[in-house]
């Protein structure tokens, strides 16, 4: 089952989910083979997932662009991604909120999320708080 009647719902899960992109997820052009899936954000069978909050922190002294993405499969490099940032500056040693609770979205288990940065310093961080609900 892709999408659990969320009326119904069992279980509520509060989780967080991170990834700092390495220098083998940089991508320059911006497609999405070059991504970072943040993996923990692809439901369970039987579960969809409602993202509360996707924020990036930049620990380094330049500012670095950033996209974060919900793709069409669970593997996202199998994927088509569709935007939710897209090449966005992060200034340097400061915090990008890429999405909250007040647009917040779901990810069945047909769907991933994933990120890139102009950089894989090991710079930035992306974490994600969502809800696991079945």
């Amino acid at each position: 089952m892709a999408n659990p009647n969320i009326v119904n719902v069992t279980v509520i899960k509060g989780q967080t989910a991170y990834v700092s992109p390495s220098t083998t997820a940089v991508t320059t052009s911006w497609t999405h083979d070059g991504t970072t899936a943040l993996t923990g954000l692809t439901p369970a069978a039987n579960t969809v997932n409602k993202i509360d909050s996707i924020v990036v922190a930049n620990t380094s002294n330049a500012a670095v662009s950033v996209s974060v993405a919900i793709s069409n499969n669970p593997v996202y490099a199998s994927g088509t991604p569709y935007y939710i940032a897209y090449a966005v500056s992060v200034p340097a040693n400061a915090v990008l909120v890429v999405t909250d609770k007040t647009t917040s979205f779901y990810v069945t288990e047909n769907q991933s999320v994933g990120v890139s940065a102009s950089t894989g310093s090991g710079a930035l961080t992306f974490v994600a708080s969502f809800e696991a609900i079945t």
